[in-house]
């Protein structure tokens, strides 16, 4: 059969493939010239200059690009004419060459196996679990709560394997963050060709960086493709959930559409619903007094025409920095209120349309899709952690943690300082919006120039003094300053460091999971706790990528490790398996040793949402991908209780 990577047979004519060469990524068609040639040549006659985040090019030159495109054609025409043969399978040994000459740097022995994992050139979903006996499977009912991006993988492993499972979602619909986050100008800040299952690729894209609409259709499309929707419960939420030991199970309370709370009995919990998912909307004075509409980001009221309107936005994170240029130029006038300036990584692609030709190759060209998400998953893989780690020996501490990072603060600063311009109101605009604590401290934003453009409109004005509260007609600030408003957004985030709230979850011994945390929330590898037998998290504490990577890549590790300890409970008829204290307790503390180490830790960095009140970071993983990689490529079972059944 047909690797699904090696191309859809094509019969376009020679003048339609010469267009699409010009929309393509060069560096990835020379790659796809070698499966279809076997040849080396295509990478040894042409060498990109360096890779970067968000640039596929290669910075190679445009003689060079041309000179790629003139060799590519007639190749590309001989191989249409012969039907598009599926090209014969590599050498490990070229497949590494390639490698190392698309990153511009040698792909070492410890990155390797999950490169050729997340690749998988041969097509056959190597994180696909193995289905279950029928008989075996039926004995462990799992209860998956969410059916966001986890959630729907949980779902599809679950079924491959043969588990049987309810999905039980609060959203009428899948998607979670992407179903609920439907704000104007809602887009995912990672490149969304790596932004995907690893085994269900889109080839149709058709932005670099998709607005939210478009993820929504995706996660859909997927949920149906795999006959998920008779699994799933929605508009359904989970209460509480409570472990019985005698029976082995976990009884679950559920609120239905109706009100109606409903008990449900599974020998598995997992749980999967992010972060991401819980509005924080700030107690402000007067609060209730304003007399407009006033709603979250993530509760966006269509309902709502702001043509015209004073519009307050309260919040300048990623999602009130996406919110701004958005209904910039249909309102009447907006007030930003910025609490902390944000870092922006200059990526001209943000809000770029995929071109026709691009579309074209990933369809049809061999392994031309699996090459590009090489391309954007490397230089977004651990680079930034590099930026993020502390050097103790460094000079100026209060600048920057390490050499890396100041390079990254002066190049973000440029960017930023080359946007303001050099106008009347310049510097006191470059005052409010350069941040004055280390780069890539918080969440680092993704800008192609819209965000200062926006404040530099007539029509918006950047508040960087405090709210001190609202009033009828607006929002008054502790200069005494009334702000006038008809509508009040308010774009300030989630309760990101309260992981699983509000969900009342009681282990063994009765232990209650939020008093066990309390504000640091901790589990093992990030999946499990000790005292919660077949409890598993996906996306837990711990987890959170804020150097790189894809939280869609994260969860397929995650998942993996899950449907191991699944498959184990199933086969053997355990009652359960939990970690155990010490095993968590050392994770979570070499978790911890590490953050100390790393930039989001740094005292200037205030207000960020990876801190808890006492200024700790529980929520983000410290690791490199691949070191996450191999924690969960398989349970030590040496570090689990596992218990038989009675």
């Amino acid at each position: 059969m047909r690797s699904r990577y090696a191309g859809h047979p094509f019969t376009t004519p020679t003048d339609e493939i010469a267009a699409a060469l010009e929309d393509v990524s060069i560096p990835t068609l020379l790659l796809s010239l070698v499966h279809i040639t076997g040849d080396p040549r295509f990478i040894r006659d042409f060498k990109p200059l360096g890779i970067f985040l968000n640039e596929v090019q290669g910075f190679m030159s445009e003689e060079d690009k041309a000179r790629a495109r003139a060799a590519a054609l007639p190749v590309l025409t001989d191989y249409r004419d012969r039907g598009c043969p599926e090209p014969e399978p590599l050498s490990l040994e070229l497949i590494r060459e390639m490698m190392d000459w698309a990153a511009c740097e040698h792909v070492t022995d410890d990155y390797l196996p999950l490169i050729l994992e997340e690749m998988d050139l041969d097509g056959v979903d190597p994180r696909r679990p193995a289905a279950l006996p029928t008989q075996s499977a039926a004995e462990l009912p799992v209860l998956v709560v969410g059916c966001g991006e986890s959630g729907l993988l949980a779902g599809i492993r679950l079924k491959q394997a043969n588990i049987p499972f309810t999905i039980v979602e609060k959203n009428a619909g899948p998607g979670g963050t992407w179903w609920e986050n439907s704000y104007p100008g809602a887009r995912v800040d990672v490149a969304n060709h790596f932004y995907c299952y690893s085994f269900e690729p889109n080839n149709d894209w058709t932005h670099f960086f998709a607005e939210q609409y478009e993820l929504q259709d995706y996660f859909t499309k997927v949920m149906n493709k795999h006959g998920l929707a008779e699994h799933i419960r929605w508009n359904t939420e989970v209460v509480e959930a409570e472990w019985d030991d005698a029976d082995g199970l976990w009884k679950v309370s559920v609120r239905g559409p109706d009100g109606r709370v409903s008990t449900i009995s599974a020998r598995v919990v997992l749980t999967a619903v992010g972060q991401l998912n819980r509005p924080n909307v700030p107690e402000f004075d007067g609060a209730d007094t304003f007399e407009g509409p006033s709603f979250h980001s993530a509760a966006w009221d269509h309902s709502i025409d702001l043509t015209g309107k004073r519009v307050a936005l309260i919040g300048a994170g990623a999602s009130g920095f996406q919110i701004a240029p958005a209904i910039a130029r249909q309102v009447d006038k907006l007030t930003v209120f910025q609490r902390t300036a944000q870092w922006m990584f200059p990526n001209a692609m943000y809000h770029d349309e995929v071109g026709d030709g691009v579309r074209w190759a990933m369809r049809h060209l061999p392994f031309y899709g699996r090459w590009y998400r090489f391309l954007v998953l490397w230089p977004g893989a651990d680079k930034g952690l590099d930026a993020a780690e502390g050097d103790p020996d460094y000079a100026d501490q209060d600048y920057a943690v390490s050499d890396i990072n100041a390079a990254a603060r002066m190049m973000f600063s440029q960017w930023i300082t080359s946007q303001v311009g050099e106008g009347p109101n310049s510097q006191e605009l470059l005052d409010k919006v350069l941040p004055d604590y280390p780069a890539t401290g918080k969440r680092t934003l993704q800008d192609n120039g819209s965000w200062l453009q926006t404040l530099q409109r007539d029509n918006v004005e950047l508040v960087r003094t405090p709210i001190q509260r609202i009033a009828p007609h607006g929002v008054v600030t502790d200069d005494g300053v009334t702000h006038e408003a008809d509508v009040i957004v308010y774009a300030t985030g989630f309760r990101h460091t309260d992981v699983l709230w509000p969900l009342k979850v009681t282990g063994r011994n009765g232990i209650d999971l939020h008093e066990l945390w309390g504000s640091r929330p901790y589990a093992y590898l990030g999946i499990t706790v000790p005292g919660f037998p077949n409890f598993f998290i996906i996306y837990g504490p711990g987890t959170h990528l804020a150097h790189g990577g894809s939280l869609i890549f994260q969860s397929e590790l995650q998942m993996r490790y899950v449907g191991q300890c699944l498959q184990r409970l199933a086969q053997e008829k355990l009652h359960s398996v939990e970690p155990k204290a010490d095993a968590a307790t050392d994770w979570h503390q070499r978790t911890q040793n590490q953050i100390k180490k790393m930039v989001w830790s740094h005292p200037a960095v205030k207000h960020s949402y990876f801190k808890n009140a006492d200024g700790e970071i529980h929520t983000v993983s410290p690791w490199r991908l691949n070191e996450y990689w191999a924690a969960v490529r398989a349970p030590d079972w040496s570090n689990f209780l596992v218990r038989q059944r009675k």
